[in-house]
């Protein structure tokens, strides 16, 4: 765990060095510190930011031992910068994908059980009640749009209310992907129109896995190509799913949303840089 810790840190703090990013000179623990924090306690201790913090603290790799009340404090202010650390090494990733195959699906991510919707205060309305097909059951909670590399290496997220379909959470994704890149989802994300704007506009080849009614019928090559590349999100999904804990303790959706994006920041440093 140290070693990854050091590596993260390290990596962590070149990025934002080289974003020209400048912590505050009152500060006594750099923002570098206090992001390392959190994918540490997403990858090692179930997204418990305060086990993470007094482990690390005791290794000494913490210089400084803040309050919990302070560190989430941190954690919220720096959540636009997180998310931009996300989507530039993303960008990073993308250019070095010499193959430019990329996949796409979702997966839900429940606030709480059925039983329990009455009573929940983090959010309320039917916005956040969703359907899972594959598993034949609703949610309540939210919805996370990920674009992935062939190895499983997430790209660009979108976190949307658990009742919005596949296909509208699309149009929530920036699709910044290389020309002639190949994006390969599933039936859900079925649209003509999508398919052929995307590939006159950017000229990123859509692939989306045909259902029995299709109107554009392919080789079934292709097909088998499309399934090919389907399982290995949904193995990179398996994995992702791993690190959640059972319930994501929060006490405000803004935290509960923190969480999830520290989630998949983790999972994309871990499996691009210390399992590679």
């Amino acid at each position: 765990m140290c070693q990854s810790t050091l590596a993260m840190y390290c990596f962590i703090d070149d990025l934002l060095k080289s974003l020209e990013h400048h912590d505050d000179i009152r500060a006594e623990v750099g923002d570098a510190e206090i992001i390392t924090i959190a994918p540490v306690a997403m990858l090692y201790f179930g997204g418990n930011f305060e086990r993470s913090r007094l482990v690390l603290h005791e290794l000494g790799l913490v210089r400084r031992l803040l309050s919990r009340s302070r560190l989430n404090r941190r954690l919220h202010r720096l959540s636009d910068l997180i998310g931009f650390v996300f989507h530039q090494f993303g960008s990073v990733i993308k250019d070095l994908n010499w193959e430019s195959r990329y996949l796409l699906d979702s997966f839900p991510v429940s606030l709480c059980d059925n039983i329990r919707i009455k009573r929940c205060r983090i959010v309320s309305g039917e916005t956040y009640r969703g359907y899972q097909a594959s598993k034949r059951r609703y949610f309540y909670g939210v919805k996370v749009q990920v674009i992935t590399t062939a190895d499983g290496i997430p790209v660009e997220f979108a976190i949307l209310p658990g009742k919005f379909a596949d296909l509208e959470g699309l149009a929530h994704l920036a699709l910044d992907l290389p020309r002639d890149a190949h994006l390969i989802a599933d039936s859900a994300y079925t649209n003509y129109e999508w398919e052929d704007y995307l590939l006159e506009e950017d000229r990123i080849k859509f692939l989306v896995q045909r259902k029995s009614n299709t109107r554009r019928g392919v080789e079934p090559f292709v097909e088998d190509y499309k399934k090919l590349f389907r399982k290995r999100i949904e193995t990179a999904f398996g994995e992702l799913r791993k690190m959640f804990p059972k319930k994501i303790h929060a006490t405000s959706f803004k935290g509960f949303i923190l969480k999830i994006s520290l989630f998949l920041c983790a999972f994309q440093i871990d499996k691009a840089l210390i399992n590679n």
